[in-house]
């Protein structure tokens, strides 16, 4: 089994919580639980997380000796990363059909990717 990382891309202004009236998000909260409990009867979950608005993140840089420490996200964009599944899946088809259902559920765009394979010991 391969594992891949399902991440959720909040779209700015666009972002369901933008999009979606405060009394229906917990339809949201309800289709991702749902999807949640899926995943872990079917196996394939390992874990998975939401996340705090950007605007709580902090980047560190540290390149030629120097640190840098800088309030906010590393890019300068309306899309951030709002959360993510890692699961365990058969191949690529198996977990695009993951990334679909969760898709669904939190009503947002979900990119699939698949670890590296860890180097022999």
């Amino acid at each position: 089994m391969t594992r891949y990382m399902l991440s959720v891309h909040d779209e700015g202004p666009e972002s369901v919580a933008a999009t979606v009236a405060p009394e229906d998000m917990q339809a949201v909260f309800e289709a991702v639980d749902a999807f949640n409990a899926e995943v872990r009867a079917a196996g394939a979950w390992v874990f998975a997380g939401g996340l705090t608005a950007p605007s709580s993140a902090t980047t560190v840089r540290a390149h030629g000796g120097e640190l840098l420490i800088t309030d906010g996200p590393f890019a300068e964009t309306k899309e951030h990363l709002g959360g993510f599944w890692i699961i365990e899946a058969a191949d690529l088809d198996a977990a695009l059909a993951w990334a679909e259902k969760g898709s669904i559920a939190c009503r947002g765009t979900v990119e699939v990717r698949p670890f590296q394979d860890e180097p022999p010991a």
